[in-house]
């Protein structure tokens, strides 16, 4: 079988190592061939192609990044978008890809797959926003660099009697929020889930100062409103 591969969205850890598990264990198990799409649906919009093969994997498992490289087009949004994706893979004999993203990337996948294409989806997103699963890669890594910075801004904040605020990704899902903010200690949290009245939160510093706690951390996520 001829198998398609491509990364789309944001990078994140892991990407390089989802690939190189899935071309070896493709060829070895299964004598399967591969190509990859290059810079996510773009690749498959604009049949930019390379081949991956044992050569082409060699090495990249420590490697961040993508080695297909990324990008946020999405065919659906384009005049003949998903005809054309359809058509370069007939040309390339692609009978089934892998799609390694987020939930814009799925979005296509999933209308691929109504079309008859056989698609296998990758739940890649640090957001965590991806039903199906406990936790999608790139996650962990994110709430673990989160965490560190959130810990780092205590002793600043302590220090000069500061509220540090700290943005943390998470447009539609607090997941990052949440980990990070109870994992660091903050005494904030705010998410896209829960609408928060900014003039409470300013009651909750305040009460705190009342007590001798000169300082507050507030986490926020990108989507909170």
């Amino acid at each position: 079988m001829k198998i398609g591969i491509l990364t789309g969205g944001g990078d994140c850890p892991g990407l390089n190592a989802v690939i190189r598990a899935i071309v070896r264990k493709g060829i070895f198990h299964h004598n399967d061939q591969f190509v990859g799409f290059m810079e996510g649906w773009r690749g498959v919009l604009e049949n930019i192609t390379r081949p991956l093969d044992l050569e082409a994997v060699k090495g990249i498992l420590p490697q961040g990044g993508t080695i297909l490289r990324t990008s946020r087009t999405n065919p659906s949004k384009k005049e003949n978008g998903m005809e054309r994706c359809i058509d370069n893979l007939k040309k390339n004999g692609v009978e089934a890809l892998i799609a390694l993203g987020g939930d814009d990337t799925q979005s296509v996948s999933l209308k691929l797959f109504d079309r008859g294409v056989k698609v296998v989806a990758v739940p890649k997103t640090i957001d965590n926003d991806l039903t199906g699963t406990d936790l999608c890669f790139g996650f962990d890594t994110a709430v673990s660099i989160a965490t560190e910075a959130i810990d780092r801004v205590h002793t600043t904040a302590e220090a000069h009697n500061r509220v540090i605020v700290v943005e943390v990704m998470g447009r539609e899902a607090g997941w990052i929020a949440i980990y990070s903010g109870i994992a660091g200690g903050a005494d904030v949290i705010l998410i896209p889930e829960q609408p928060f009245d900014i003039q409470e939160i300013a009651e909750t510093i305040k009460a705190r100062h009342d007590r001798g706690r000169y300082f507050s951390i507030i986490v926020v996520a990108e989507g909170a409103k």
